[in-house]
C-alpha cells in the first residue's frame, strides 16, 4: 500500500519535473525569437547600407 507521504513525493516530483521541463522549453522559444529578431535586424541594416555607386 502506498502510504500518503509517497504519493505525496511522487507528485511533487513529477511537478517540479514538468515544471522544469516547461522552463527549458520556454527558454527555447525565447532564445529562437531573439535570434530571428537580431537576423532580422542584421539584414535589414545590410540592406540599408549605402553600397558602391552605380557604374554608368
Amino acid at each position: 500500500m502506498v502510504s500518503a507521504k509517497q504519493l505525496a513525493d511522487v507528485g511533487y516530483k513529477a511537478f517540479s519535473g514538468s515544471m522544469m521541463l516547461l522552463t527549458l522549453y520556454g527558454g527555447y522559444l525565447c532564445g529562437v525569437r531573439a535570434y530571428g529578431l537580431l537576423r532580422q535586424r542584421r539584414a535589414r541594416r545590410a540592406s540599408a547600407a549605402p553600397g558602391p555607386a552605380p557604374a554608368e
